[in-house]
C-alpha cells in the first residue's frame, strides 16, 4: 500500500509540474490518504504483535 502511495505521489508531482494542477492535486490527495491508512495499519499490527509476543513469552515460561 505504501508503494501505491509513492506511485500516486510521484504521478501527482509530475502532473503538477506539467500544468495539470487539478488532477495532480487529486493524485497527491489520494497519496496522502493511502499513506495514513498504511501508517494506521502499521501501528495496529505493531501493537498486536507486541501483545501476542508477550502472550507467547508468558506461555513458554
Amino acid at each position: 500500500m505504501l508503494k501505491l502511495a509513492i506511485i500516486f505521489l510521484v504521478a501527482g508531482l509530475v502532473l503538477g509540474a506539467l500544468g495539470f494542477g487539478g488532477i495532480g492535486g487529486a493524485f497527491v490527495g489520494i497519496a496522502k490518504i493511502l499513506f495514513f491508512i498504511a501508517l494506521a495499519l502499521f501501528v495496529i499490527f505493531l501493537v498486536l504483535g507486541l501483545i501476542a509476543g508477550k502472550k507467547v513469552k508468558n506461555a513458554i515460561d
